[in-house]
């Protein structure tokens, strides 16, 4: 079965860091270009992070930019997002995607 579970939200103190994670079943990250998604409250779905499957280049948002990393193992399946210096204005729900198939989001809120 084909199935993205992402884990790793919370609240966060501006300036802080999460490690996001996908555990990606039935999917062999190998041939798939991975990404991570997030929406804030109000705002239409943004595209944050991708990591090719071909050449493992890496885009990033300008927003994010500096502050994140995504990376994956791909023998464990698993797609990571490590967000380093949170802002008040990454609060969102973090999906992450691999070809059609979408996981349920994590929930972030970075609030003092």
């Amino acid at each position: 079965q084909l199935q993205l579970v992402e884990s790793g939200g919370g609240l966060v103190q501006p300036g802080g860091s999460l490690r996001l994670s996908c555990a990606a079943s039935g999917f062999d990250l190998d041939y798939y270009t991975t990404a991570w998604f997030r929406q804030a409250p109000g705002k239409e779905r943004e595209g944050i992070s991708c990591l090719s499957s071909s050449d493992s280049s890496t885009y990033y948002a300008d927003s994010v930019k500096g502050r994140f990393t995504i990376s994956r193992d791909n023998a464990e399946s698993t797609l990571y997002l490590q967000m380093n210096d949170l802002k008040p204005e990454d609060t969102a729900l973090y999906t992450c995607n691999v070809y059609i198939y979408w996981g349920h989001g994590t929930q972030v809120a970075v609030s003092s």
